[in-house]
């Protein structure tokens, strides 16, 4: 495997990688979206203006297997705005009650039970820190050898905790742990909900991907964002 490639192992007790088309109940994705086990990387390292993470393949080391949870939710959340003139003293709090009738709803959720992957990611330098690429690659293996990160992951809810380790050794691992015997077609699955081709994308407005996702005896192969099978919106001039 190429240098420039890293590999983690991500599990928990729950994870939820919601399909955008089932608005109402969040229904999971059997696995995580590229853009989920990116976030998984950026946990650990990440330099936006420097690099992005390239996320290449993902392998199913369990079954899928759904779990039905019911959760008490609010309908409304607090205005940004808001919040900031509170802060400066401009206008007068008025928090959100959860407890409230009118925003409080029930909403159900079909949620991962135990899932367990195994991530295979690289770094790809924004333009003019090509150089820098050797050291990028010596602090991520640094950090995920002891097990550090920015912040905790989780599995595509916060509230879902994600744990990883480094994989060290690629053929051992994949025979003592090897994919789990799975086909399912997804069809379109979200690639991401930035513009991962410029490096402000993180400022900017969203900017969904899409890519057919089949995963074959537990394997989901992701094309590279700049490949023509990922369909990503027209951009608009101005």
């Amino acid at each position: 495997m190429p240098s420039n490639h890293h590999v983690i192992e991500v599990w928990g007790d729950f994870a939820c990688f919601s399909r955008p088309e089932l608005r109402v109940e969040r229904y999971s994705y059997p696995c995580p979206t590229p853009s989920a086990a990116r976030g998984v990387f950026d946990a650990i390292y990440l330099k936006p203006p420097e690099f992005r993470w390239q996320i290449t393949r993902i392998e199913l080391l369990a079954p899928p297997a759904y779990i039905a949870l019911r959760r008490n939710e609010v309908s409304e959340k607090l205005s940004i705005a808001n919040a900031k003139k509170w802060m400066k003293g401009s206008a007068e709090p008025s928090p959100l009650f959860a407890d409230d009738s009118s925003v409080r709803q029930q909403r159900q959720t079909m949620a991962l039970r135990d899932p367990c992957y195994r991530i295979y990611g690289r770094i790809v330098p924004w333009p003019g820190f090509e150089k820098q690429i050797a050291s990028f690659n010596a602090q991520f293996v640094r950090r995920a050898s002891k097990g550090k990160c920015f912040q905790q992951p989780y599995l595509g809810c916060r509230e879902f905790v994600g744990f990883y380790r480094l994989v060290e050794d690629l053929p051992a691992e994949q025979k003592a742990k090897p994919p789990a015997n799975v086909d399912l077609d997804l069809g379109f699955m979200v690639y991401d909900v930035f513009d991962l081709g410029s490096p402000s994308s993180s400022d900017a407005s969203p900017y969904i991907s899409v890519f057919k996702a089949v995963i074959q005896s537990g394997v989901l192969e992701i094309p590279d964002y700049d490949d023509p099978a990922v369909l990503k919106p027209e951009r608009r001039a101005g």
